[in-house]
């Protein structure tokens, strides 16, 4: 989820003008107490808009403050998440025909969470509707092993692709209060797949359990906010890795997974973006090794930065050695701040040499970026320079997903 903005033309309104003000404060607040007073008043005037659906506000904000590149900018964008993916669970006074019962205590704070998992199979990696049985099971997983004691859960009964996750700030918090009331009213939210886009098929890809969490103001959130022994990051991620990799084993089906650290949803989205990148490009190997009954170093790697107007990703042709046909391709998405002076390249290749390939070759001019007509797939660089079509030798083509995500 990457934070670089391009650049537009922005209309500026009392709700914008006012954004600017409290971030810019916030931004250059010199102490703890001012914090607190810039962060009350930009949430409220954030959840104002948020409700309204006012995205363009939000973006024309975030769009001028990124261009003049000052600390207010991360404020704002970080206070926007948090209004998106956190907020007080409403009071049973203000809902009707539910008995109090049914809500949680007073003081509860309802957070947005994401559990991402990056899987890869030679076939089409599953996506869609949870049954009932599989989120219970789920659920007893994530409360028993990444959730600290009391923490009450409300899942969406689907597991997301990339593409059908919220596309804006907006949405994304409309889909938070609709899971913060199913976790008022103690039930799962029920989502209709054909409410849902379409999504492409790739062969490595990024699937995500949604949820939210109802945990009292001030009480522990994660299990490794808890003093218990054994309840550190890494024994927590492991314990889910094992228990909940069990639970959704039923809905991969032909797929080879890794389960990241359940988080908040903006955090959670970002570090399964980043790690992502080289699940790829293992996952990449191991496929054409499968395929092709191959090792590692018997296979090329040529890495190459594409371009439109700025840097966009860097691209990765795989080929046999003693060819310079490209087989396959991963692309390698920038992230965060990253750009032309982000040593990107010596990132990939070290990685590369950890998963044992024989060649590797980095290419230093400039590929336009470009993608086959036909097809629509990304063309990766081949050992001469030139952007080509990933095509796999004659005799082992078969129905699969033509590229990496």
């Amino acid at each position: 989820m990457k934070r670089n903005r391009l650049p537009r033309q922005t209309r500026q309104t009392p709700d914008f003008d006012e954004l600017i003000r409290l971030a810019n404060g916030l931004g250059h607040s010199c102490c703890r107490n001012e914090d607190a007073h810039w962060e009350a008043r930009l949430a409220r005037r954030i959840d104002h808009l948020l409700e309204d659906g006012d995205e363009a506000t939000l973006t024309a904000a975030l769009d001028h403050l990124y261009a003049a590149k000052g600390p207010a900018y991360d404020a704002l964008a970080e206070m926007i998440e948090t209004r998106c993916e956190s907020r007080p669970a409403v009071a049973p006074a203000a809902a009707k025909n539910v008995p109090a019962a049914a809500f949680s205590p007073p003081g509860t704070s309802l957070v947005l969470f994401n559990a991402p998992l990056l899987a890869w199979s030679r076939y089409a990696i599953p996506f869609g509707s949870i049954s009932a049985a599989v989120l219970a099971s789920l659920r007893v997983q994530l409360q028993a092993h990444v959730f600290a004691e009391g923490v009450q859960l409300a899942l969406a009964d689907y597991l997301f692709s990339p593409d059908q996750l919220p596309q804006s700030y907006c949405e994304t918090a409309q889909l938070a209060g609709r899971l913060g009331e199913c976790a008022m009213h103690g039930r799962d939210l029920n989502l209709d797949p054909a409410q849902l886009p379409e999504t492409a098929s790739f062969l490595s890809d990024t699937r995500y359990l949604l949820g939210v969490a109802a945990v009292a103001s001030g009480a522990a959130l994660f299990r490794w906010q808890e003093d218990d022994a054994g309840s550190e990051r890494g024994e927590v991620l492991r314990r889910w890795q094992t228990q909940g990799g069990e639970a959704l084993r039923p809905l991969l089906p032909g797929c080879a997974s890794e389960l990241l650290l359940p988080q908040s949803y903006h955090t959670a989205c970002r570090n399964a973006d980043r790690s992502s990148r080289p699940y790829s490009l293992r996952a990449s190997v191991s496929y054409l090794g499968s395929m092709l009954d191959i090792a590692a170093n018997q296979l090329r790697a040529v890495i190459a930065p594409f371009y439109e107007q700025q840097l966009e990703e860097y691209r990765i042709g795989f080929t046999l050695q003693n060819s310079n046909q490209v087989i396959h391709g991963v692309v390698w998405a920038l992230l965060d701040a990253e750009d032309d002076n982000t040593d990107i390249p010596a990132q990939i290749e070290t990685l590369l040499r950890e998963i044992g390939i024989g060649e590797i070759l980095q290419l230093d001019h400039r590929l336009p970026l470009e993608y086959c007509d036909d097809c629509g797939s990304p063309l990766y660089p081949d050992p001469e320079g030139e952007p080509v079509h990933a095509e796999m030798p004659e005799d082992q083509i078969e129905v699969l997903p033509r590229h990496l995500h």
